[in-house]
């Protein structure tokens, strides 16, 4: 056996773990990241694209947001089309002047491995039957099989960033963790192509054959989604029958703007509301998809990650380098009360905008709430403020 020694054992090498690795690098806390996929199949998944500028400003505060801020778009409104038509929720306006950045996950992942790579620091990817043992000590462990060896890291603090199938949450008693889960009766589909964007912002459409999502990557690289049912095949979508479907749940003046074209990647997704609680068990601490996930219709997957990284980090550098535990000792119960927040908002989001039972009256009260909140300055202010992101929770 290989014995290593650490001051946090990172587990998942998604953009959750690698944001964190690289702002305790940035701090001089030692860490190492495990990982049960290769660098090639993490950067494969093609996730949520729109940051919100606290996550904006942590990239920036770890120091990889260099071809972020020259690549990234900065979006200062988004559009929801109902009843044929669409109107423009102004962030900059309702919101006190702040923005959302779309940048696509995938290419931050990219830049926080190569400023990986580029650090002192360890990283272990393929890594095959991860373990999490002695929790509840000083001295957690994180053990592991690489390349035929068997690998033990000894740490001062675990931070469990491997997703919702990972191997952090299940290492948590039964008795001690209590999950909520809703799980939605659709689905999305989702198409990413190399075509320009039928809009210079988002598109959020509700319409009476489900909801879509008009989205990008770049001026030249377009992503779309639209509602299908649970059960729904991606092979039985051909490309055409994206487009044609999508047009169809338009306002009629946007359709002659798609330009449609083959798709590079498309994919169905279930949606769910999920967390799990408490976040962190002993010295184990959980973090984005392991704890919570959220429907991305508010896009906050990302997002919401990136603040329980926010805590964590500040937390942990508290902890190492000042000899303060309150603030650890707390992790879970700060972030939770945020994640609520950021769980109701995308809850009513996905409730306004998706077909649910084709139900004429529910249709019909999803169109005077949409009328209601795009009609009142207190109404916008809610979506704009929620929408731009909650204050991270500060840590003192």
């Amino acid at each position: 056996m290989v014995s290593i020694k650490t001051q946090v054992g990172i587990v998942g090498a998604g953009p959750a773990g690698l944001l964190l690795g690289q702002l305790l690098t940035e701090q001089g806390i030692a860490n190492v990241i495990v990982e049960r996929q290769t660098p090639e199949h993490v950067l494969s998944r093609i996730r949520a694209g729109v940051l919100e500028k606290g996550t904006v400003d942590l990239v920036r505060e770890a120091g990889v947001a260099k071809r972020m801020d020259r690549e990234g778009l900065r979006h200062t409104g988004f559009d929801i089309a109902f009843s044929g038509k669409r109107f423009r929720v102004d962030l900059e306006k309702y919101s006190g002047g702040s923005f959302v950045m779309v940048y696509g996950q995938t290419e931050l992942t990219r830049d926080l491995m190569e400023a990986r790579e580029a650090s002192d620091m360890s990283s272990y990817y393929s890594a095959k039957d991860v373990r999490l043992r002695h929790l509840t000590t000083q001295k957690p462990e994180v053990t592991f099989d690489s390349n035929g060896e068997n690998i033990s890291i000894e740490c001062e603090y675990i931070a469990g960033c491997d997703g919702f199938h990972g191997v952090s949450r299940k290492s948590i008693p039964s008795d001690v963790i209590t999950e909520y889960e809703k799980v939605y009766p659709f689905s999305w589909l989702g198409i990413l192509t190399e075509t320009p964007p039928i809009s210079d912002e988002l598109i959020y459409v509700n319409h009476e054959r489900g909801f879509a999502l008009c989205s990008m990557r770049s001026p030249t690289l377009s992503r779309y989604y639209l509602q299908v049912d649970g059960d729904a095949c991606v092979e039985n979508w051909s490309d055409d029958h994206f487009w044609d479907e999508l047009r169809i749940r338009l306002p009629p003046g946007d359709t002659s703007n798609v330009v449609s074209g083959s798709s590079i990647e498309k994919s169905i997704a279930p949606i769910r509301s999920y967390v799990a609680e408490p976040m962190q068990y002993g010295r184990l601490f959980l973090a984005g998809d392991a704890a919570h996930i959220v429907p991305p219709t508010g896009a906050k997957g990302l997002n919401l990650a990136a603040s329980d990284i926010a805590v964590l980090f500040k937390s942990i550098t508290l902890a190492i380098k000042e000899g303060r535990t309150d603030a650890i000792q707390r992790y879970s119960e700060v972030c939770l009360k945020r994640i609520w927040q950021v769980q109701r908002f995308s809850w009513w989001m996905t409730n306004l905008l998706h077909n649910f039972d084709n139900n004429p009256f529910s249709y019909r009260m999803q169109l005077a709430e949409l009328d209601y909140f795009t009609s009142s300055e207190s109404g916008l202010t809610a979506i704009a403020e929620n929408y731009v992101g909650l204050p991270n929770p500060a840590v003192d």
